[in-house]
């Protein structure tokens, strides 16, 4: 249970900053820290620093990129910022918005340049609500490379990541957060003195409680994000009086392999592919984005469905890691014929031939279906066909703490609290109160730009009174 703790002023161990949580917001906070002089410890409750990143595609959205420059890619910060704020119906605060929009490309340009991160820009296929081609990932693209990248970032940085070691409780001297108290695997509990705390343990995904509170039309689902992610981050802002905004927003999945437990790429959707039910049936509008496939995949019968591609499409995924991964265990299966893919699936065969059917005549009208899905210029499947099971998930909630321009978390009367930040899913993301408001990418676009953001911004904080490693 997150707490907070009197300052009596005995620790056992001070620096200038403290970060809870060694996922990508984090480690990125710590880089930035720890570039512009800062002394840096990071504590991270797993043996090795993984994240709900690990389980991610890695894709960070950016728009004005070199690397959308050398691929002749027109984009800008507007352009971007336009896209998140309408796909989340102008919930989000417009301001939030442009500064991440304005903050991510040269976030990943400067992680490239200082510590070798090789992005590259996907520009084979468009996803959902992107206006551009701006989706920029890492040559495996898989969130397991990021992380190790960014890990090796660290370590190479002389930060110190100190794993196997969970914060407990804030300690606190009125309006000011001092520092942590951390309890290590052998139950040995330290106290952290810092001048600034950055809070980067993501949301409450991982608290069943919180999530049927919250949001439960998702509670059932499957959880497919860290389990560390408990909410210590919005429990321990709350008990600050600290201000918190779109709680009951997230982003889900209608696409994790089952039961592999592996996450599928969209772009089996976006490129021309469909889902169906048991049933062998289309049971809703798939355009509208993975995220609100989730819930309605979900709430299916038995609570999955199976998706539906080709060949093409097929060696489109592949330049995913977890698509190959899924491909080698035996997830996807293939036939020349949607006969054939019935039986192999153990689906109706006379449903899914009618469906086949329906979907191929309306991309041949390019037109809109009776679920609104507009087939217009989207290409017609063609033989050998693709079908893999799948479940709709939580990944992870997008509500969080209202932090202000520099990261720093806020009151109800939106005074920052003048040394704690919070970063990634600990902040209130940029996708409204629902998950039809997640935009592809959103949570890594606020968890490397915040963090980004904080570990810059706390380096204008540091003269205020931070604490020295002894």
């Amino acid at each position: 249970m997150a707490e907070l703790a009197a300052d009596d002023g005995d620790y056992d161990v001070c620096t200038e900053v403290v970060v809870v949580g060694a996922g990508a917001a984090g480690l990125v906070a710590a880089l930035a820290a720890a570039h512009r002089g800062l002394d840096v410890i990071v504590v991270e409750r797993d043996a090795v620093p993984k994240g709900s990143t690990s389980l991610s595609a890695g894709l960070i959205p950016a728009p004005g990129t070199r690397y959308q420059r050398a691929a002749g890619i027109s984009d800008s910060v507007e352009l971007f910022a336009g896209d998140v704020l309408r796909k989340a119906g102008n919930e989000p605060d417009a301001d939030t918005v442009r500064r991440l929009a304005g903050t991510i490309g040269p976030a990943i340009e400067w992680l490239d340049d200082q510590f070798d991160l090789p992005f590259s820009v996907v520009d084979n296929f468009s996803y959902p609500g992107h206006s551009a081609l701006r989706m920029h990932g890492l040559p495996t693209r898989s969130g397991s490379e990021l992380m190790d990248r960014l890990r090796t970032a660290a370590e190479n940085s002389n930060i110190e990541i100190v794993t196997g070691c969970a914060a407990e409780a804030l300690i606190c001297r009125g309006r000011s957060v001092t520092g942590i108290v951390a309890k290590r695997g052998d139950g040995r509990r330290e106290k952290i003195g810092s001048g600034a705390v950055v809070l980067a343990s993501n949301g409450y995904g991982g608290n069943r409680e919180l999530v049927r509170r919250h949001i439960p039309e998702i509670a059932d689902a499957l959880y497919f994000g860290h389990p560390g992610n408990m909410g210590d981050a919005i429990q321990w802002g709350e008990a600050l009086g600290a201000a918190t905004r779109h709680l009951s927003g997230y982003q889900g999945h209608g696409s994790v392999a089952h039961p592999h437990g592996i996450l599928i790429t969209w772009a089996t959707i976006t490129e021309g592919g469909f889902q169906v039910d048991l049933d062998g049936r289309r049971f809703f509008d798939e355009s509208k984005g993975y995220s609100e496939a989730a819930a309605s995949v979900a709430a299916a019968r038995d609570g999955v469905a199976w998706t539906i591609f080709d060949r093409r499409i097929s060696a489109i995924a592949a330049q995913f890691e977890d698509f190959r991964t899924a491909e080698k265990l035996g997830a996807i299966i293939r036939s020349d014929s949607v006969e054939d893919l019935a039986s192999k699936a153990r689906l109706p065969e006379g449903p899914l031939v009618a469906t086949f059917a329906d979907v191929d005549t309306a991309k041949r009208a390019g037109a809109i279906d009776r679920f609104g899905r507009n087939w217009a210029n989207v290409a017609r499947l063609e033989a050998p066909y693709c079908a893999v099971k799948v479940t709709g998930a939580l990944f992870h909630t997008q509500g969080g703490l209202v932090v202000d321009d520099k990261a720093r978390v806020v009151d109800a009367r939106g005074e920052p609290f003048p040394n704690l930040y919070a970063v990634g899913g600990a902040a209130a993301g940029v996708s409204g109160s629902t998950a039809s408001g997640y935009l592809s990418g959103n949570g890594l676009l606020t968890a490397v730009g915040y963090g980004f953001i904080a570990g810059r911004s706390v380096l204008a904080e540091r003269h205020g009174g931070g604490a020295h490693r002894d």
